[in-house]
């Protein structure tokens, strides 16, 4: 029976292994690193009301993690969080339970009051979860975008892009090479 929860306390120190070996089995060791890397600085300096971590539990084994962080749009007072890194491990993928870990994500963020989500990845498989392609005029991200077709966004309200001003994310993302 699976389980989805956003208690993530418990697990945050075998999270950064999770994407490691997620993301080392679909892109490479180098990435696997940095994504691993990259988790563990968002649970560890990101500020609590900052993070959103949702979990996917198979019994008493982890099975999936999506990360939620905030991006501050100073000139907006809408409440915006970025969607990144998602992973499901690589012996439970295609099962829906990628698609599952979002959905319950995304509904609990919209019980939070955040108003927009954004990801930056695979237009397929992330629109499959209603994220549409946006440009960097509607939400301007916080790097320059190396992959701009990968910009999506989804509204939790009924709230309208475009979202004012530039962006400022979580320490852990402020890296070029991530965007």
């Amino acid at each position: 029976m699976l389980n989805l929860t956003a208690e993530y306390q418990a697990w945050s120190d075998e999270l950064p292994a999770l994407f490691r070996d997620v993301f080392t089995a679909s892109e490479g060791e180098a990435e696997g690193l940095a994504v691993s890397s990259l988790s563990s600085d968002l649970l560890n300096s990101t500020p609590k009301d900052d993070l959103v971590a949702v979990l996917a539990l198979d019994d008493r084994s982890l099975c999936g993690c999506i990360l939620f962080s905030r991006l501050h749009y100073d000139q907006d007072p809408r409440q915006v969080f970025l969607m990144s890194p998602v992973a499901v491990r690589t012996d439970r993928q295609k099962m829906g339970i990628g698609q599952k870990l979002i959905s319950f994500g995304l509904g609990h963020l919209r019980k939070k009051g955040v108003d927009f989500v954004v990801t930056y990845g695979d237009p397929a498989y992330y629109g499959k979860s209603g994220f549409q392609p946006i440009t960097e005029t509607d939400a301007q991200p916080p790097m320059t975008l190396s992959m701009p077709h990968g910009w999506l966004g989804q509204s939790l309200t009924q709230s309208n892009m475009p979202i004012k001003g530039p962006s400022r994310c979580a320490s852990a993302f402020n890296k070029p090479e991530l965007w």
